[in-house]
């Protein structure tokens, strides 16, 4: 579904699910830092409700809200299948188009919570998302471009609205980003932003022009962007 816009408000609450559930979250986190040590347990946003709006100009807005927890709850939550818990992962991408159109996706890297899986530069919002009482979620996506590529989202060209892509509990905020170069060319320039990087989150990048080349590694809400993008 095509979006005008994301109107999100930041509305801090209780997340039943993590204060029930506290004793297995730690020790499922003391079992994933055991296994990738340098993972850190910060604080992320998950969105408590949320439903697209049709405006009396027929635009497509989706409004919602988000509470703050921790990685580690989020983690546990993620990792037993995300069951019904009052909450949702909203998360925006950054998908990377070339000027001969193909798709470019990064591959996270071993250290990572997401290690193998591959997708565009996105993540769970955090409270460094917050402006004004609003979870910036555009704003989110070109900081996830930087941080993950190097690329700046002001020398690419970004399409007006989103793509909104709904898997159970996982909502994906799909932003369209165009850049002058050939697949080959990002894939030179970020794999020299990541080699510069001591610690990058991601492996390599991996090139998508058609439906058939989706792999399985290539996480969902990706996946059905692409095949709703590319052709077969």
């Amino acid at each position: 579904m095509e979006v005008d816009a994301v109107d999100c408000a930041f509305e801090p609450r209780r997340w039943d699910f993590a204060e029930a559930r506290s004793a297995e979250i730690a020790a499922h986190w003391a079992e994933a830092l055991r296994r990738k040590p340098r993972m850190f347990d910060g604080r992320v946003l998950l969105m408590h409700r949320g439903a697209v709006e049709v405006e009396a100009d027929g635009r497509r807005v989706f409004r919602g809200a988000y509470l703050e927890t921790s990685f580690s709850a989020f983690l546990f939550w993620r990792d037993i299948g995300l069951p019904p818990a009052g909450v949702r992962n909203g998360f925006g991408m950054a998908c990377l188009s070339s000027a001969d159109g193909a798709f470019v996706l990064g591959e996270m890297g071993h250290h990572t919570a997401n290690a193998g899986a591959i997708y565009f530069a996105s993540g769970t919002p955090d409270p460094g998302d917050v402006r004004d009482g609003r979870v910036d979620i555009e704003g989110s996506i070109r900081r996830e471009l930087r941080e993950e590529t190097g690329l700046d989202a002001a020398t690419l060209s970004l399409d007006p609205g989103l793509t909104l892509v709904m898997d159970g509990c996982r909502v994906g905020f799909m932003k369209r980003v165009r850049s002058a170069e050939t697949a080959e060319a990002l894939v030179a320039r970020i794999g020299a932003f990541l080699a510069r990087d001591p610690e990058p989150e991601l492996a390599r990048m991996h090139v998508v022009a058609t439906a058939a080349e989706i792999g399985p590694a290539v996480q969902v809400s990706a996946a059905t962007y692409l095949r709703a993008k590319l052709p077969a």
